[in-house]
């Protein structure tokens, strides 16, 4: 479609208020002349202004990238010549969590050692977002090293909660997960090991998906844990994170690992099978019953989860009660593998950059990390090398034991996809944390499930508990299943909305 420039002129209207816009409604504007990628991005950059320190002090973003405006010029330049968007994400502003290497723009992996690392190239999901049309807008805060479950970061501090500031916006893709939902970009990439998309998700009323590792390229993401590591979207809608995630999968020869991107079934189309998503239900979903926590917070979350679950059987989802997987938490201590994985991970990667340090000990030794994130001493005294270590070998051959269990849950129900809580409490206070009442090994988060039984995994926000806190449902399903998942989400979202904005300007 080409649109004159006075037509466009004539159309364009004053400032405009793009809270909750979507990529759909974006580009409709585009076409029709109402609005371009410059007003756009520099909508989100005033909001990120008015409200990352100052105001709400949602403390999401950690660096704005300074070619923004120019990068959004650009994409206006190319319209304007040729009347066609330059890509699926045409003129996006995407927020990305700062444990991906973006060149010219400092990337820390939120630690305050790396404030001064400038990257000399992009990482391969940042690469093809630019393909993509996508416009760079910020880097977003992320707790040390990705090591954790909550926010807070010796290089930026504590994020807020979007709905609630004295509550913690989830880790590890902190900033991606409260700036989305506080309309400080349109989409973001945040990364999962063991929830980190889909914990500050949850927290913050988002779509997030975990997909089948390999699917996402993590050559320059800070590893964790390589084999579960994966990058995902992270959006408002399921249209949203459907064309986000089209842009980001794909075959990286810098990855291995993204070999099943080019040869397993069922990869890409997403946003095709989003927009076909039918309105008569044909899927059933088995409740895991051993997944819902008890106490009295968890009982907060697992009224909303429910209603969700009772709103599935009235729009003629097949419902199976009663799933469970005995001594769950036993398989899920026995399938960690963090403080015996990491540190060999962290190494290689440190080695391989031309940082402040070149190994995990190194790191350690400054003593600069945030206590909160209390993850970290474990890793230090983990093995200096995973080679021939007979623990981590025991470790994945467990994990694949629990992948074979829970995927029988599936195969014995009949059922497509496994449901529960994406996290069995509602988004902890600082002063909880604080004070000691989780830690990473304890947190009551259901995230580890698919994390260490290798599945893929999408928390869909299903409501708010009474005061006000968000509450994700998480879709658990065999690997490569993720058409499926973003159909049946696509769905449910219909049915059952539950976006809310949150109010900022208290």
């Amino acid at each position: 479609m080409t649109i004159s420039r006075e037509a466009g002129r004539a159309l364009m209207t004053g400032p405009r208020d793009f809270e909750d816009v979507t990529i759909s409604r974006f580009h409709e504007d585009i076409l029709a002349g109402r609005t371009t990628a410059t007003e756009l991005t520099q909508w989100y950059l005033d909001r990120i202004a008015a409200h990352n320190v100052d105001g709400a002090a949602i403390n999401a973003v950690v660096t704005v990238n300074p070619s923004a405006l120019t990068e959004a010029a650009e994409r206006d330049s190319a319209f304007a010549a040729s009347g066609e968007l330059s890509g699926p994400l045409h003129g996006v502003p995407v927020l990305v969590k700062d444990q991906a290497e973006t060149a010219g723009i400092p990337t820390a992996f939120g630690s305050a050692l790396f404030a001064e690392y400038v990257p000399a190239r992009d990482a391969t999901v940042v690469t093809a977002l630019r393909q993509a049309g996508a416009v760079i807008l910020a880097k977003t805060t992320m707790c040390d090293l990705a090591a954790g479950w909550f926010s807070s970061s010796s290089r930026t501090g504590h994020t807020r909660n979007a709905y609630d500031p004295t509550r913690d916006s989830g880790g590890s893709s902190a900033g991606t997960g409260a700036g989305v939902s506080a309309n400080f970009g349109l989409v973001g990439v945040g990364e999962d090991t063991g929830g980190s998309i889909r914990i500050p998700a949850s927290f913050n009323n988002l779509y997030g998906l975990r997909v089948t590792t390999g699917l996402v390229s993590r050559a320059g993401f800070s590893p964790l844990i390589h084999f579960q590591d994966t990058p995902g979207p992270m959006a408002r809608t399921v249209a949203d994170l459907a064309v986000l995630l089209d842009a980001m999968v794909g075959y990286d020869p810098a990855d291995e690992h993204t070999v099943v991107a080019a040869t397993a079934p069922g990869v890409g189309g997403y946003a095709e099978a989003v927009r076909l998503a039918p309105d008569q239900a044909d899927w059933r979903v088995g409740v895991l019953e051993t997944a819902f926590g008890s106490g009295q917070a968890q009982a907060l979350v697992n009224q909303v989860v429910r209603a969700a679950i009772g709103s599935l059987r009235e729009h003629g989802v097949g419902v199976v009660d009663g799933l469970r997987i005995e001594r769950l938490a036993d398989w899920i201590a026995d399938t960690s593998v963090y403080l015996h994985q990491s540190k060999s991970d962290l190494t290689a990667f440190f080695a391989s950059r031309p940082g402040p340090v070149a190994s995990f000990d190194e790191l350690y030794a400054t003593g600069v990390w945030e206590p909160l994130n209390d993850l970290i001493p474990g890793i230090a005294d983990g093995p200096d090398t995973v080679e021939g270590d007979p623990e981590v070998a025991r470790r994945r051959l467990k994990q694949a034991d629990f992948q074979r269990l829970v995927l029988g849950r599936f195969a014995d129900a009949g059922v497509d996809f496994l449901v529960y809580p994406t996290v069995q409490v509602p988004a902890p206070t600082l002063e909880e944390l604080k004070a000691g009442l989780y830690t990473a090994l304890t947190f009551p988060t259901n995230t580890v499930i698919a994390s260490q039984a290798g599945l893929p995994a999408l928390t869909i926000p299903v409501g708010f508990t009474g005061d006000g806190l968000a509450v994700g449902l998480e879709l658990v399903a065999p690997p490569y299943a993720e058409r499926r998942m973003l159909r049946f989400a696509a769905a449910l979202e219909r049915w059952a909305p539950a976006r809310k904005a949150p109010t900022l300007d208290l």
